[in-house]
């Protein structure tokens, strides 16, 4: 038997223990957000020495650790351990607080963050881990943004989003996929993409055994087996965390402390302020790494990646027949139930979905929104116009 390493020092801000007073001193820059050792090339700083020596391996594209398996290299040991355990499926690090178990220290060490939370929003009510996080965190609630681009005057609350902006205003992108020439203005983007020319799934849902090519979309499937142990004591709802609980709440009290500062509209959530924000400015900050098409929404952009993965995680109970869209099954089961709740005002004629009340109310309003371009013939349904449109090609 091993004795347990003994850990006398103890963060006065957050309570976490160190073997060693070095130690501490180095996590205590993460509360504090000093970084006082830089890099000699590009100036960028960082909160230990340990951080700049990898960081400057990015500088050099040296990657002299190979996976023995499917030939992956790495620029870090580090880096190569933790995907050799995507291969075993080895998670040899474990929480203390929950005993969720991980492939790298680093993820366990992400994850430890959400146990420990000092850092609270005095409007919201909100926690974080880190100081730096709060203080981004209420810019959004007063409107506040940092970062400011010279060319053209948009806003941004944290910097990368400005570096990468500035990439539309000076026409490069400098990160190229070496397979099909495609260019990306984020290295992140360009690793997304590269996924389209790969079949590897090497992200292993731990509970069902379902694989996904990216770490991302797995988590989101896992959240699917999670426990929803917060529950409203107003009308029972359940949810997987307590931010989302407390966010459910204000839907019964009405509270809204997040306001527009261009139209003065209220909302209970911020990212529902964040997406009402868009529509001023048009923005579209969610895009698709396979075609690069942009969305209002992040829910939107998830929908759409579908098409191009092929997943249809919706499926009919009845005839099992699946669906990549929640609304589109929805839809469909009525089929089965023969349910109509969408009623015309004028004739009282129902109908099982939206949209087929909107085509049926045209027929009382006259309204023929789709033109064709050829000839302007204009048609009250969309699946008219595409009928009608094979006439000019015939003709040609």
């Amino acid at each position: 038997m091993f004795e347990t390493e003994e850990k006398p020092y103890r963060c006065d801000v957050c309570g976490e223990l160190f073997t060693s007073n070095a130690n501490l001193t180095s996590h205590k820059r993460t509360h504090t957000a000093a970084k006082p050792f830089q890099c000699d090339t590009c100036g960028k700083a960082f909160s230990t020495r340990s951080s700049v020596s990898r960081h400057q391996v990015s500088h050099t594209g040296e990657k002299r650790y190979r996976c023995d398996i499917c030939g992956k290299a790495f620029s870090y040991n580090s880096g190569l351990r933790a995907h050799i355990h995507i291969h075993t499926g080895e998670k040899p690090y474990h929480c203390d607080v929950c005993g969720k178990s991980f492939s790298s220290s680093s993820i366990l060490s992400d994850h430890s963050h959400i146990h420990i939370k000092p850092f609270r929003c005095d409007i919201c009510g909100k926690g974080f881990s880190r100081k730096r996080l709060l203080v981004f965190h209420k810019d959004k609630h007063a409107g506040r943004t940092r970062y400011h681009c010279e060319f053209c005057g948009k806003s941004f609350y944290v910097k990368s989003q400005l570096s990468v902006h500035k990439f539309i205003h000076r026409g490069t992108q400098p990160y190229s996929c070496d397979i099909c020439g495609k260019t990306f203005p984020k290295k992140i983007r360009l690793t997304y993409h590269k996924i389209i020319h790969s079949t590897e799934r090497p992200y292993k849902c731990d509970i069902c055994g379902k694989c996904f090519s990216r770490k991302a979309y797995m988590k989101c499937h896992r959240l699917t087996h999670t426990s929803k142990e917060y529950h409203c004591e107003i009308c029972g709802k359940a949810f997987s965390h307590s931010s989302n609980l407390a966010a459910h709440k204000r839907l019964h009290t009405g509270e809204k402390p997040y306001h527009c500062d261009v139209c003065g509209k209220a909302f209970s959530r911020n990212s529902n302020l964040s997406r009402h924000k868009r529509s001023h400015t048009g923005e579209k900050p969610y895009q698709c790494e396979f075609c690069e098409k942009a969305f209002h929404r992040k829910s939107h952009l998830a929908e759409h990646r579908r098409i191009h993965t092929g997943e249809r995680p919706y499926q009919c109970q009845i005839c099992e027949k699946t669906f990549y869209r929640k609304d589109h099954l929805a839809d469909h089961t009525r089929i089965h139930t023969g349910e109509k709740p969408y009623q015309c005002e004028i004739c009282d004629k129902a109908f099982s979905t939206s949209s087929h009340l909107s085509d049926h109310i045209r027929i009382h309003t006259g309204e023929k929104p789709y033109q064709c371009e050829i000839c302007g013939e204009a048609f009250s349904r969309n699946r008219n116009l595409l009928r009608h449109k094979p006439i000019h090609t015939e003709n040609s």
